[in-house]
């Protein structure tokens, strides 16, 4: 995601921090498996589940993709958009809900927002409560407020949330504290895919919005919990599929080597914390040196220096 200047541009509104275009970006769709596809180049990567029931997604990409997004949809199908399932509240995976829930039909609405007078109006949006919370909340200085047709439709607060829709089950797991507070995961049971959010992004180290509840013991919990969830088929290959918040399709093994990764940095920053070494001299340690070749950047919204700080302040914080 760093070293793309419009994956770049896409982290930073994803943020908060500066608005992005994305109507001179090119969209492409990849099928995944079973009613599955994966849809790359809107800000986020978005899931799109299709059968006889309508469609799903889980994300909607940024506002400006909007478009582009609904037209490579109905390439695929014809039927009404019924669900948008957030994975959390940043504007490259939630940006798209007003555009793209307006243009859909859901069947039944629960509507805890309340911004739909018809419970079939508009495709249902479904978050974590925190999401809904965040995204309601007074926006910051010089931020616009979100709109009120892009907010969640309908939360949850348990550990789960269980759904059925063209054929198959789907879990939305809440993961605690990882990427955000309001983090979840989309199982496709099945097709066999799960949707991960921004918990796994393989082409950079973890984002670790601190700001918003993210920290690294629960970026490592919640790619416990993905490996739990997936099954590789033969030779570690295959089986079940996941699809990242950014970057290409993956698989078990692709999220054990990120898992691996994230852990042995976290056991090393917490060993230099326990000895009493300060922010600077952790950072003068290099306890990623290893992996940069891979995840690392110097220059841009998420840098090496920036992951380690991240990961140094969820160590150090106050119980």
């Amino acid at each position: 995601m760093i070293g793309n200047p419009v994956l770049l541009a896409t982290a930073v509104a994803a943020m908060g921090l500066a608005p992005v275009c994305a109507q001179n970006t090119e969209l492409h769709v990849q099928p995944v498996q079973g009613n599955v596809y994966m849809l790359v180049g809107a800000g986020g990567n978005i899931t799109v589940q299709i059968g006889r029931d309508g469609v799903l997604l889980v994300d909607s990409g940024l506002a400006a993709a909007s478009d582009k997004v609904l037209a490579e949809i109905r390439k695929l199908s014809s039927l009404p958009i019924r669900y948008i399932l957030n994975t959390h509240v940043h504007a490259d995976h939630t940006g798209g809900n007003e555009k793209i829930s307006i243009a859909g039909k859901t069947i039944a609405g629960g509507n805890v927002s309340g911004n739909i007078e018809d419970a079939g109006e508009g495709a249902a949006v479904i978050a974590y409560q925190t999401v809904l919370d965040r995204m309601s909340a007074p926006p910051a200085a010089n931020q616009p407020a979100v709109p009120f047709r892009a907010l969640p439709t309908d939360t949850y607060l348990t550990a789960e949330k269980p759904m059925f829709f063209n054929g198959e089950g789907i879990q939305m797991v809440h993961i605690p504290n990882a990427h955000t507070d309001g983090d979840s995961f989309v199982f496709f049971r099945r097709s066999d895919v799960v949707s991960a959010g921004d918990i796994f992004t393989p082409g950079n180290y973890p984002v670790i919005d601190l700001q918003r509840g993210g920290n690294i013991q629960g970026i490592i919990e919640g790619l416990n919990r993905l490996i739990e969830m997936t099954i590789p088929a033969e030779k570690q290959e295959g089986g079940t599929y996941v699809i990242p918040g950014h970057g290409r399709l993956c698989d078990q093994a692709d999220v054990v080597e990120y898992r691996d990764m994230a852990t042995i940095v976290r056991d090393r920053v917490q060993d230099m914390v326990k000895k009493g070494m300060t922010l600077e001299q952790v950072k003068a340690a290099r306890p990623t040196r290893d992996y940069d070749p891979e995840y690392g950047a110097t220059s841009g919204f998420w840098t090496t220096d920036m992951f380690v700080e991240a990961v140094y302040k969820s160590l150090s914080a106050k119980k």
